[in-house]
């Protein structure tokens, strides 16, 4: 029903940039938390950073005031930019979509729990 896909991923020399984007094709998703997962090899994954739809921010300590999380007039799409990236940020990114949806007034709902391929980000020293 939900399609979720990742890209901007790419090499990188440390210190440099990147813009990771992903939408979630479909229906629309409100309600949601969107949040962009890492993991890199021998590591376990990692939340780096999550949005509300209210736009409530969250990140990992690691990428505080270097990465930003933002979400895109339509909800179903969510942004990472990443600036000042180092070696250790090398990773398999992937973007996460969950929430609840509401069938009817008598509060009758399902959870989704949506994920993305991942896009790598490698970052050469």
């Amino acid at each position: 029903q939900v399609q979720v896909a990742e890209s901007g991923g790419g090499l990188v020399q440390a210190g440099g940039s990147l813009r990771l984007s992903c939408v979630a094709s479909g229906r629309t998703l409100s309600g949601s938390v969107m949040k962009w997962f890492r993991q890199a090899p021998g590591k376990e994954r990692e939340l780096v950073a999550s949005i509300t739809s209210d736009g409530i921010t969250t990140y990992t300590e690691s990428v505080k005031d270097r990465f930003t999380i933002s979400r895109g007039y339509a909800r179903n799409t969510v942004y990472l930019q990443m600036d000042s990236l180092k070696p250790e940020d090398t990773a398999t990114y992937y973007c996460n979509v969950a929430g609840r949806h509401y069938i009817n007034v008598e509060g009758a709902s399902y959870d989704y729990d949506y994920w993305g391929q991942g896009t790598q980000v490698t970052v050469s020293s």
